[in-house]
Parts: C-alpha cells; sequence; structure tokens
C-alpha cells in the first residue's frame, strides 16, 4: 500500500509550551520542541542535526526558526530556516520566506514570502539579527 516503505521521522518532545503561554526572548534547544502557545523571539535548534519543532494550530511565533525539522500548523511571523525538511500543514500561515531542502505543503497553507530551495548539502543562509532577508539567485 501507499507509504509502507516510508520510514516516519519520530522525535519525542523534550519540551512543551502550553496553549496558554507567552514567552518572550529566544528559545535554543535540542530534541523535540512543541509549541501551542506565543513565542516572542527566534526559535533556534542547538546543532544537532536531528531536532524537531511542532507548532500547532493554536501557536504563533513571532521571530525566526532556525531548526532541521519543522512541522508548522500555526502562525509564524519571521522567517523559516529548515535544514532537512519543512512540512506546512492546512492552517499554517507564514508571513515571511521558507528556506528548505525538502518541503511537504498541505491544502489550505499559506506562505506570504518567498519558498526557497536549497539542495541537500548546501548551507541555507542564516539571516537571525541581520537586517534585510538574504536575496537568493540560483
Amino acid at each position: 500500500m501507499w507509504g509502507k516503505g516510508r520510514k516516519q521521522k519520530t522525535t519525542r518532545i523534550d519540551t512543551l509550551i502550553g496553549q496558554h503561554t507567552e514567552v518572550t526572548g529566544d528559545i535554543k534547544f535540542t530534541g523535540g520542541l512543541h509549541i501551542d502557545g506565543t513565542i516572542k523571539g527566534n526559535v533556534i535548534a542547538e546543532n544537532d542535526g536531528r531536532s524537531m519543532l511542532s507548532l500547532s494550530e493554536q501557536g504563533t511565533i513571532e521571530g525566526e526558526i532556525n531548526v532541521p525539522y519543522v512541522i508548522l500548523n500555526g502562525v509564524v511571523i519571521g522567517d523559516v530556516h529548515g535544514g532537512a525538511h519543512v512540512e506546512l500543514s492546512s492552517k499554517a500561515r507564514i508571513t515571511g520566506n521558507v528556506y528548505y531542502n525538502l518541503i511537504e505543503m498541505a491544502i489550505g497553507a499559506e506562505v506570504n514570502g518567498k519558498l526557497v530551495h536549497f539542495p541537500a548539502g548546501d548551507e541555507i543562509p542564516l539571516a537571525l539579527g541581520h537586517g534585510d532577508p538574504l536575496e537568493v539567485s540560483d
């Protein structure tokens, strides 16, 4: 059947930010981070290459994201830098550019910005705190 031989990446959730929680400031993490609340700051995975961020339909991030594996179903106001895989679920609303290697986008997801592809092995530019978004040409 469909997808039978496909391996699903599973990362356990080490950190949970609840629905009625608001965090102001940058978050640096390793492992799995699930957000139901609001983050006003950047979300950055430490360089282990396996960290995962999941943002629920109730969640909001006002800042940039720099995480290898990203699953979004909420609101992001800022650029998304997904080093390995970006998944935009049907309720995802992104205002900013999405830098990705592999992307999955469900019907209904919105990106108000650029989708910028980077092949595996290429370094995805990080614009955290550096003013204007990076312009990339092929």
